[in-house]
């Protein structure tokens, strides 16, 4: 019927997985049982002994959401939820154009003023790589720019942090899901962003640029293209997942709430 991620450690349960690197966490049920599935949940891990179930980074509009709420009350465990985190998406239209029209007028020209500026600076390329052995070469590529585009960034990618995005970008390369789109000007390479591609859905993961680029906004044009790009293939939901930076609004992101759960078990 699904699966459980968990983590089990004294008497406490927690999703697998931390709100650093995994913007949504959920329990993965085939639709329809969802009721059957968290019942059964909440007395396997009653009868474990559990105290504490923590569940974060789970979106508003999980169809687990109510369910696991409903079915905690049914079993008299004291629940508290709370707003943790906002992500932001947008329902793309089918052509590049309606997408424009969309944004907020000052919103629209201002993407279309940074698309020419950067045309007029040099031959201007945005490539997407898909195919597993060059997505794990193109890593080193997103590392080298992942660190140079911000301070804080540079030590998020810790020795450690980059060992979890190798093994990461070889799981979801061979799974088919990764995706890296390249920005290059003069056939260098000067933004990168890391997207995942699941059905009709874009799910943009991190990205990168050269600094010495920045007052062509290369770090933000990359993302437009990657939005262009995803319209052009049909994709309906471009997902910039968790954060509220302002770009996110500004290119027509809407706010999906992100919450977590703390549920006491009497």
């Amino acid at each position: 019927m699904g699966i459980a991620p968990l983590l089990s450690k004294d008497r406490r349960e927690y999703f697998i997985g931390t709100p650093d690197i995994c913007d949504y966490m959920d329990f993965v049920i085939a639709p329809g049982n969802e009721h059957e599935f968290i019942d059964f949940l909440f007395e396997n891990l009653s009868q474990k002994g559990m105290q504490v179930l923590e569940l974060n980074c789970i979106r508003g509009d999980s169809s687990n959401l109510d369910v696991i709420v409903t079915s905690a009350r049914n079993r008299g465990y004291k629940l508290s939820c709370h707003l943790e985190a906002v992500s932001l998406e947008i329902e793309l239209p089918d052509t590049w154009e309606e997408y424009l029209l969309m944004l907020d007028s000052k919103q629209g020209r201002e993407v279309r003023r940074k698309l020419r500026r950067l045309e007029e600076a040099g031959d201007l390329n945005y490539y997407v790589i898909s195919e597993v052995n060059s997505s794990i070469a193109t890593l080193e590529l997103f590392l080298k720019l992942f660190r140079a585009s911000r301070e804080d960034k540079a030590a998020f990618m810790s020795p450690r942090m980059e060992n979890f995005f190798r093994s990461m970008v070889d799981s979801m390369a061979n799974a088919g899901l990764l995706r890296f789109g390249i920005l290059e000007l003069d056939t260098s390479p000067v933004a990168i962003v890391m997207y995942f591609d699941c059905f009709n859905k874009v799910y943009l993961y991190n990205s990168g640029y050269d600094p010495t680029y920045r007052d062509l906004s290369v770090g933000l044009v990359s993302k437009v293209l990657c939005i262009k790009d995803a319209i052009r293939n049909g994709k309906k939901t471009f997902d910039f997942m968790k954060g509220n930076e302002v770009y996110k609004y500004r290119l027509g992101g809407k706010e999906v709430p992100i919450f977590g759960c703390q549920i006491l078990a009497q």
